[in-house]
């Protein structure tokens, strides 16, 4: 149990010698109200107990030591930047309206009870209004207060409001109000240091929530647009911005949004770019590295400044994204209120911004890898075409001329020679045959039905060549991109060699198909056999995971010994795999 929670406890049962002297010691000086301020401060201390809302407490406390201090009116203040206090518990005697209303701010300064004791930290008290000065002292003198007393309301060691007590008698304040007033003030500050607490607590379990969620993005990984998106999106919520803009630096001095939320669902439109310069939160990044902040966007210039400005927003803090050593970009969340963003909101964001420079170094690791793939891939085919040439062009073409030499040596075959014509008989079918060889296996190099006319006829003539019984569905009419086009051909022939020579199948299906948004190509070959294929096993289907993913597709293989075996390749048309890193 905290000292906090200590002291509760002990209010509410009354059980210690202390407390029960210091009440004691009351009793003497104020007969026949010991067991009414007992009541109330034990009826204030079981509300904090229980974890009662802050605004609950705050009035409790109000009109409990209203009634018990005998007082007109009683007031808690909160102490706020730029000398602002704001009332956050109010009470009359009357039950009327009072000099203030919860919610309002009053102005510090000057010589008056509020202000006093942010000053000095220590209780005050002031027996006549008629020498005090600043806006709280015209407001008590507007309402005919004639004395006060005030105790500050401390939590963890700094003075974090204050609570008075007033008359509009002429009679100054009892002696022991300051005291008694204390008694309550601790309780207050009690329930304000648990709600901070558990606050703090459940923005921790948030903040490590959404965390979570991001780095499950990051490991999946997801699509750049996508983790970019849920970054701004987390990080806006977590930190109740209003705007939350994730930017990339571009080598021309500009910065690209990639990433964009809004708490009102306006300017969420990404790829808005803008120049790098003037003053403001995205030029200081870029220019130093670390973290920066301006809270109000009132003296700022530059292209970002305008756009910040436009949209209504008052202050910002940006974090650097820094990827293998170099600055990538930028994490900025922007605040449309009037007080600046927390203090702790750069720690926060690092948090965030080393897992978008994980996810985005992953993404170029990837990218590059792709695209050696691309590249191995595109070499391997340039190879083939050129083989398939060569073949169709100088071995297959000699073979085809020899063949009709010998046919014409052998119409010259005197009649009483038929040796030498069985000889020439023989030669015409082996030549034949080796260029029914020749032509099959340029084939399978590259099949020219491919490149002249396209995947359809092609895999139509695959069909027809299949050993094993080919059911083909393709509803793709128009040019693919010929690397697509490619690779969708040998995969179909792989799976149906694997079908013929090692699943025993009865009949293949093959189904080829553009999606209806017109930018995936789906492959599906399903057989009938024992099944028992596996992508790692050596059947030809690694080479064909590195040939589709090489494209920026994916290749998923399921086989089971009592369903056969299925091979399923998506690929993206278009213009590739987009990584934007």
């Amino acid at each position: 149990m905290t000292g906090a929670r200590a002291l509760a406890a002990l209010l509410i049962s009354g059980a210690s010698g202390f407390v029960a002297g210091r009440w004691a010691a009351r009793a003497r000086r104020w007969p026949g109200s010991l067991a009414e301020e007992q009541a109330a401060l034990r009826r204030v201390a079981t509300l904090v107990a229980r974890g009662a809302a802050p605004e609950d407490v705050f009035a409790a406390v109000t009109a409990e030591a209203g009634r018990v201090l005998g007082s007109d009116h009683t007031s808690m203040i909160r102490y706020g930047p730029n000398g602002v206090g704001t009332i956050i518990g109010a009470w009359t005697s009357t039950g009327a309206p009072g000099p203030v209303a919860v919610g309002e701010r009053v102005p510090l300064g000057g010589s008056n009870l509020s202000t006093v004791v942010l000053e000095t930290g220590r209780p005050a008290r002031i027996d006549d209004y008629a020498g005090a000065s600043g806006p709280a002292a015209e407001l008590a003198r507007a309402w005919g207060i004639r004395a006060a007393v005030g105790v500050p309301i401390k939590v963890e060691g700094r003075v974090w409001g204050v609570m008075t007590a007033v008359s509009t008698s002429e009679q100054p304040r009892p002696a022991e109000d300051e005291a008694r007033l204390a008694a309550f003030t601790e309780l207050v500050a009690t329930a304000i240091a648990d709600a901070q607490a558990r606050v703090e607590l459940r923005g921790f379990a948030e903040e490590q929530a959404a965390l979570r969620r991001v780095a499950t993005l990051v490991a999946r990984p997801a699509r750049p647009e996508e983790l970019f998106a849920a970054v701004s999106e987390e990080v806006g919520r977590l930190l109740d911005a209003d705007f939350t803009a994730l930017g990339r630096y571009e080598p021309d001095g500009l910065v690209t949004g990639v990433g964009i939320w809004s708490a009102s669902d306006d300017n969420q439109e990404t790829g808005v770019r803008a120049s790098v310069g003037g003053r403001n939160v995205t030029t200081l990044v870029h220019e130093t590295g670390r973290p920066a902040r301006i809270d109000d966007y009132g003296d700022t210039s530059g292209s970002v400044a305008d756009i910040v400005r436009q949209w209504g927003l008052h202050s910002s803090v940006g974090a650097p994204i820094s990827v293998e050593g170099r600055l990538w970009g930028v994490i900025v969340v922007s605040s449309a209120g009037e007080q600046p963003l927390p203090a702790d909101t750069e720690a926060r964001l690092a948090a965030f911004t080393e897992l978008v420079a994980t996810a985005i170094a992953n993404a170029e690791s990837q990218a590059q890898l792709t695209a050696s793939r691309a590249r191995i891939v595109a070499a391997a085919d340039d190879a083939r075409r050129r083989i398939e040439r060569n073949l169709h062009d100088g071995a297959q073409q000699r073979l085809v001329t020899m063949a009709l030499q010998l046919q014409v040596a052998q119409a010259a075959v005197p009649p009483g020679n038929p040796e030498l014509a069985t000889q020439l008989d023989d030669l015409v079918v082996d030549v034949t045959s080796a260029v029914d060889e020749l032509r099959e296996l340029a084939r399978g190099i590259h099949p020219a039905v491919l490149a002249e006319r396209g995947l359809p006829p092609a895999l139509k003539a695959l069909a027809r060549r299949c050993p094993v019984p080919v059911q083909l569905d393709v509803r793709a009419d128009q040019r693919l991109p010929e690397p697509i086009e490619v690779a969708a051909y040998y995969l179909v022939a792989e799976a149906l060699t694997n079908a013929a020579k090692h699943a025993n199948a009865s009949t293949v299906h093959v189904e080829v198909e553009i999606g209806e948004a017109g930018d995936v190509l789906r492959v599906r070959v399903r057989d009938d056999g024992r099944g028992g294929a596996r992508a790692s096993a050596g059947t030809g289907l690694i080479g064909l995971g590195d040939r589709v993913e090489a494209l920026g597709g994916r290749l998923r293989v399921h086989s089971s010994s009592d369903a056969g075996t299925t091979v399923h390749a998506e690929f993206p048309l278009g213009a590739g795999p987009a990584v934007s890193a």
